[in-house]
């Protein structure tokens, strides 16, 4: 696990090295044992080096035997192994135990191809040296995983391209202006977070996950368009048709999950440092836990507390460890302690989001426990349907139907009366969003997106003062339609999954746990998301993974002789600090002062009278404490990342966006 970064196209040597310089130093804690850095005629780059696997030997940038190719490299892949087997056999020659080094020369043996063949989360730039290490570089191509578990931005300044594993690392080189992207803002208020491809800052673009990048080294070069190498929503409908022709005596689906996924966890557990798992009292870290103890005796558990017993896990994960034979340990994190360590946490965002602080806290537990890499249970809830949109979005959808057969005025009269007789059943919100879906269903590319909304899209016209109707020509809607076109090719069920995998989990789940993960230089992984398990899962008839009874009921027949009955049977838990209490404790002094001071950068797109409205909404009973919150962190991200820069003479003009929709 590292933090790379680079510059294509800068003609001076000596500037470049300057420039990459600075935004490794901005990437120390991505990788703290190690730097390395590539520098030839019109292209820099840089890597700083968490080491976990082949420690003396994979220091990066890597080559291949004959010195035409160079890679920095952020991530893992875990079949490393059989590909290399395999690239011998081609007559590659290895100097390292690297996975890193595997990737160069499957570049080398299969050109772009090879993106489909590496089973692991990565962001990577190769860089091709035809006439060897003392020549020109003719060509860079950067690359994302699939799921996205690994970030990747870029931007285009002054006829030049740069890249980096954050946003905050653009910044830093000193080249990119820090504006407060007006995209970027009606998103964020939608979803509590910046949809894919566009970013916080005005110009950086993130490639989205499954893609690709060609930026060909000349005197001049046009703006490259991401390019799509991971197609299954596109291809799912044609991949699920597969299983009707599959023969009598398959494997049934839990007997095929269950061999993916012990076949995942045994290699994610591959590292030669300490590796631990984030274990809850839910199914999914307690799968995890399951499956790998039966691999690794002893392996170390560690859980986030609470004194608050209606938030505390503890007690059911210490029953589990015990139960697994586990080094298990425990972090009590109270009200006073984390407000101590509030604004080091919200510096750990490279972009703000309404979760992330519960993964700091769990990274820091980690950590502190001297490990350097940890499983989580991320991915389970969006393949097997543990989150309540599954349900939510089928009755959003039948109510966006019915409501195009009504006239607007019939509508917003039904709205109103159904409203005022407080029938609806959930919070204001749920009401809030039912309501905004039956007023306007088109505001929004699909019903799903009304369950996962912050705010609702009347909230957020209201709030931005601007019409809906621009919305659609922005690059995060762009993204969104197109999700939503695939999943609509698809079943109900795994049409919510991709949906879920595409927007929710990408946006703002991986990206909050890459960031605040490797704030403390920890390296968190995700069996449930490995490649064959995903898309095996995807193309699954509904009817093998659904059942009305029983929620994630495939999981729970796949690995139902390894799980502790009081798991299997309790209702669904998400794992969520007790934030409706603290709000009304110390830490709501703490966000009433800070939405007092808006900043200016953001005051141009929202008035900080709609925040300060929320808030004493909240107080009030009248709305959830997700809301403020989320502008809370909205506000103080934009207040340290850009009231400094932005108020700097050194800015430069203002960049040239990157479309990748």
């Amino acid at each position: 696990m590292c933090g790379i970064c680079g510059l294509i196209g800068n003609a001076s040597k000596d500037a470049s090295e300057a420039i990459v310089r600075r935004m490794l130093a901005a990437i120390v804690h991505r990788g703290p044992d190690e730097e390395g850095i590539f520098l030839t005629p019109r292209v820099a780059a840089g890597v700083r080096r968490l080491s976990i696997i082949d420690l003396p030997g994979g220091s990066q940038p890597v080559w291949n035997e004959t010195k035409t190719l160079a890679i920095v490299f952020n991530g893992e892949i875990y079949n490393f192994r059989e590909l290399r087997d395999e690239l011998e056999l081609l007559g590659h020659q290895f100097r390292t135990h690297s996975d890193t080094e595997v990737v160069v020369h499957a570049y080398e043996a299969w050109g772009r191809e090879c993106l489909t063949r590496l089973r692991g989360m990565f962001a990577f730039a190769i860089i091709e040296m035809p006439d060897g290490p003392t020549g020109r570089a003719a060509q860079v191509l950067i690359a994302r995983d699939p799921l996205g578990i690994k970030p990747l931005y870029y931007t285009m300044v002054d006829g030049s391209f740069l890249f980096a594993s954050e946003v905050r690392t653009l910044l830093a080189s000193g080249r990119v202006s820090a504006r407060l992207s007006p995209e970027a803002v009606p998103s964020y208020l939608l979803f509590g977070c910046v949809s894919e491809p566009t970013t916080m800052v005005e110009g950086i673009s993130s490639l989205p996950p499954g893609y690709f990048l060609k930026i060909p080294i000349g005197e001049e070069f046009q703006s490259p368009e991401p390019a799509r190498y991971w197609d299954f929503g596109r291809n799912g409908a044609r991949k699920a048709e597969e299983f009707d022709t599959e023969p009598r005596g398959a494997a049934s689906p839990a007997t095929r999950v269950r061999s993916l996924l012990e076949d995942a966890v045994q290699s994610h557990l591959i590292a030669d440092v300490p590796v631990g798992i984030f274990l809850s009292s839910g199914l999914d870290s307690t799968a995890i836990a399951a499956l790998a103890s039966r691999v690794q005796k002893g392996i170390h558990t560690f859980t986030v507390a609470f004194p608050d017993a209606e938030f505390n896990e503890a007690e059911i994960a210490r029953r589990t460890a015990k139960r697994l034979g586990t080094e298990h340990s425990e972090l009590t994190l109270t009200h006073e302690e984390m407000l101590n360590r509030l604004d080091e946490a919200v510096t750990g965002f490279d972009q703000p989001s309404a979760d992330g602080i519960n993964t700091y806290f769990v990274s820091w537990a980690a950590r502190r426990a001297g490990l350097k890499v940890a499983l989580s249970g991320l991915g389970s809830d969006e393949l097997f349907g543990g989150y309540t949109s599954f349900r939510a979005t089928l009755r959003l959808a039948r109510l966006a139907s019915f409501s195009r057969f009504a006239p607007r005025p019939i509508r917003s009269l039904a709205s109103t009366v159904f409203g005022a007789s407080r029938a609806f059943p959930g919070s204001p919100d749920q009401w809030r969003k039912a309501s905004a879906a039956w007023l306007d269903p088109a505001f929004l590319p699909h019903p799903y997106f009304f369950s996962r909304a912050l705010f609702t899209p009347q909230m957020v016209t209201t709030a931005t003062r601007k019409d809906s109707a621009a919305w659609h020509a922005m690059a995060w809607w762009r993204w969104l339609a197109e999700v939503a076109g695939e999943a609509n090719s698809m079943d109900a069920f795994t049409g919510i999954s991709w949906l879920e995998l595409r927007s929710y989990l990408v946006n703002m789940l991986l990206r909050d746990t890459d960031a605040m993960s490797m704030s403390h230089s920890l390296e968190v992984r995700v069996p449930f998301l490995d490649a064959p398990l995903v898309e095996y899962v995807l193309a699954l008839p509904e009817a093998a993974k659904v059942d009305a009874k029983r929620p994630k009921s495939l999981l729970i027949d796949a690995l139902g002789d390894l799980l502790p009955q009081e798991i299997v049977a309790q209702r669904k838990r998400t794992f969520t600090f007790p934030w409706d209490n603290w709000l009304r404790g110390g830490l709501g002094s703490r966000v009433a002062a800070g939405l007092d001071d808006w900043s200016p950068a953001l005051a141009s797109q929202i008035d900080g009278a709609f925040a300060r409205s929320v808030w004493q909404n909240f107080l009030g009973g009248r709305t959830t404490w997700s809301r403020p919150w989320s502008l809370y962190v909205l506000n103080e991200w934009v207040k340290r990342n850009f009231s400094d820069r932005a108020a700097s003479a050194e800015c430069r003009p203002a960049v040239t966006a990157i479309s990748a929709a």
